[in-house]
């Protein structure tokens, strides 16, 4: 697949480039991707085969990880579970072969933020990727903390306590419940929440929102998020 041109992404000159790495089996899937991404202005790694790919993301600093699910020697899924279970938090895009061989809910408990369904577009690829590191980057200005009962998320560090104990979100859960906490009290439609955290370009079924609401219950306390049925997601006062 040949990436068609594509407008190039918005950056300070001064900074270095963002880092990509690709682990893709399909070597010219793989290196057609790499090219294209290149002359975006990223600096990209690729390599074919899950223990390598587990092994290139944790011994280098990657903005952003491009992740197929098929793959030699580790498949994704246990690719994305061990880098979560060692503390890493870079955003993870996962590549899907045909609908149906990626689970949602799978791949939101080994940490996955987002996903893509060959064959893509690749003007959605980019798009995506400039909404992972979007979201990865809010708060570089000095986004405030904002505390709701016991619960305090602080955009600016990308972290939760609820009380005294830390809460481990992935980029995608922590941007779900950044918007619930921007307008608590207030009801949040799955169509602001999909608009404001999976932008224009996401093209997938818009219940993955409930998805991400319920691994945010799982996580946090079930009675903080409000279902206002027909209407969307509240999120209700903490204890203190």
């Amino acid at each position: 697949m040949r990436p068609p041109d594509a407008p190039h992404l918005d950056r300070d000159a001064s900074r270095a480039p963002f880092r990509l790495l690709i682990v893709e089996d399909e070597k010219r899937l793989a290196l057609s991707l790499a090219r294209g991404l290149t002359a975006e202005g990223y600096a990209v790694d690729v390599v074919h085969d899950g223990r390598e790919g587990l092994h290139r993301a944790t011994e280098r600093a990657y903005d952003l990880l491009i992740l197929d699910i098929m793959l030699p020697g580790l498949n994704g899924y246990r690719v994305c579970a061990a880098l979560r279970a060692a503390g890493h938090e870079v955003p993870i895009l996962m590549l899907t072969a045909k609908d149906g061989e990626y689970d949602e809910a799978e791949g939101l408990d080994t940490g996955a933020d987002d996903y893509l369904t060959k064959p893509f577009s690749y003007v959605v690829l980019v798009a995506r990727i400039k909404a992972l590191l979007r979201r990865r980057g809010q708060g570089a200005g000095g986004s405030p903390v904002h505390v709701h009962g016991d619960l305090t998320v602080d955009a600016a560090a990308h972290r939760v306590f609820l009380g005294e104990d830390e809460i481990t979100l992935t980029a995608k859960e922590f941007s779900v419940l950044e918007q619930l906490v921007l307008r608590a009290g207030e009801v949040v439609s799955k169509t602001q929440m999909l608009e404001h955290v999976w932008d224009f370009a996401y093209d997938g079924d818009p219940n993955i929102v409930e998805v991400y609401v319920s691994t945010l219950r799982r996580k946090l306390r079930p009675e903080l998020i409000r279902t206002v049925r027909g209407a969307g997601y509240r999120l209700e006062a903490g204890r203190r």
